[in-house]
């Protein structure tokens, strides 16, 4: 019998690996999208797991190597191999549909049971799991009709349900890397090679928060360390938070903590905030908001929770430890829309431009959600983009 951690019971697959193996990280991130449950076990704190794993691979030390409920083993696997391994469908029914969406977030389910409903057939394509961010948000109290909130991945659960229901064909785990025209249809490419044709196309790939990449960041989101403030801020009622960024985002919710918490420290890079006039006013007049200028975050510690960062000032080179029992991250948004070829506009950024029937600058192309410029970046506002989105694809196709 392998050895195995039995700190997660409900998990029926053990992924050995090491605390500095980046494939063990990819694999354990990729297990987590999908919502799957793992054991985690770092064999060089477990000496039997050592031994396990070099019996496994012949006397090899190679991870991740990782042991599935059947007795089965995946050494070093890739993400498509993961895949195929947990039974998710990769490869596309058709070759061709009315509706192609590409992004399985709120938005992109919407648009999909809308349009799904009215016979039209839809091909929902997801590089990670069902859900987007709200999929792995801890909790949506904000989101209209639960009136007690709901775990991000129970409404991803049920978004994708309802979708099925209506006859929606989805593809998890599959990257899109390109789009091109052609006559009247619209081409997408995955990343295995495959290529797929629609009447009709709605980008709905999001935008992902911008990370640190400091040590310890990946080890605590969700688990003390944030990035939205309106899903997260009440679980800390009455707590000390912090919020790195200097921006308007980075005082804006600030000001919105204070609803919650005892106590908030701005850790900003630069000398002052960048954010207006009028936030920073706000910030300063607020007694729960303390700003900590010239400050880099190094490093996030913990067991399992956050429970300090290593801070330093960038003038002086002091070094210290604060001990919030949340971190909010507000450095800014980076749309997933690099894999676009330019005749669709995007800002500077990267945010997508569309006029006002959500339709980009390539005809029969539509963007929704948040990689759209101008969207505001909440659950609820996605799902309406994404029944907007189904109405006027609708128009669309009535004349095309």
């Amino acid at each position: 019998m392998n050895p195995t951690n039995p700190d997660n019971p409900m998990a029926h697959i053990t992924v050995y690996g090491a605390s500095w193996c980046s494939d063990c990280k990819r694999a354990k991130k990729f297990l987590g999208e999908q919502r799957v449950h793992y054991n985690w076990v770092d064999i060089e704190e477990h000496p039997e797991s050592q031994a396990f794993v070099e019996k496994a691979n012949n006397g090899k030390r190679i991870i991740p190597t990782i042991v599935f409920e059947d007795g089965s083993v995946l050494v070093e696997p890739s993400n498509a191999q993961l895949a195929q391994k947990l039974n998710l469908r990769t490869v596309a029914r058709m070759a061709y549909y009315d509706v192609l969406i590409v992004g399985g977030g709120p938005t992109g389910l919407t648009t999909a049971l809308y349009a799904a409903r009215e016979g039209l057939d839809v091909l929902v394509i997801e590089r990670s799991a069902l859900g987007g961010q709200a999929g792995i948000t801890e909790r949506l109290d904000n989101f209209p009709g639960f009136p007690d909130g709901i775990s991000g991945a129970e409404f991803a659960d049920r978004l994708a349900r309802q979708a099925e229901r209506f006859g929606v064909e989805t593809l998890k785990a599959q990257n899109v890397v390109g789009l091109r025209a052609e006559g009247e249809s619209r081409y997408v490419k995955t990343e295995d090679g495959n290529e797929y044709g629609a009447r009709a196309v709605l980008i709905a790939t999001g935008s992902k928060y911008r990370r640190l990449n400091v040590p310890g960041e990946e080890d605590f989101i969700g688990a003390g360390i944030h990035f939205c403030a309106t899903c997260d801020g009440p679980f800390y009622k009455g707590q000390h938070v912090a919020v790195i960024g200097g921006g308007n985002s980075a005082g804006e919710e600030s000001l919105f903590l204070t609803r919650f918490v005892d106590k908030v420290t701005i850790l900003a890079r630069g000398g002052e905030l960048s954010a207006s006039k009028v936030v920073i006013d706000k910030v300063n007049e607020d007694p729960k908001i303390e700003v900590h200028y010239n400050t880099e975050v190094q490093m996030f510690k913990g067991n399992g929770k956050l429970s300090g960062v290593v801070i330093k000032n960038s003038q002086t080179g002091a070094v210290e430890e604060i001990h919030p029992k949340g971190a909010f991250v507000f450095i800014g948004l980076q749309p997933n829309s690099g894999w676009l070829p330019p005749e669709i506009e995007r800002d500077k950024v990267g945010f997508i431009h569309t006029n006002m029937m959500l339709e980009t600058s390539l005809s029969g192309v539509f963007a929704a959600g948040d990689v759209r410029f101008g969207s505001t970046k909440q659950a609820a506002s996605a799902a309406g983009e994404g029944a907007t989105a189904a109405l006027m694809i609708r128009e669309y196709l009535k004349k095309h």
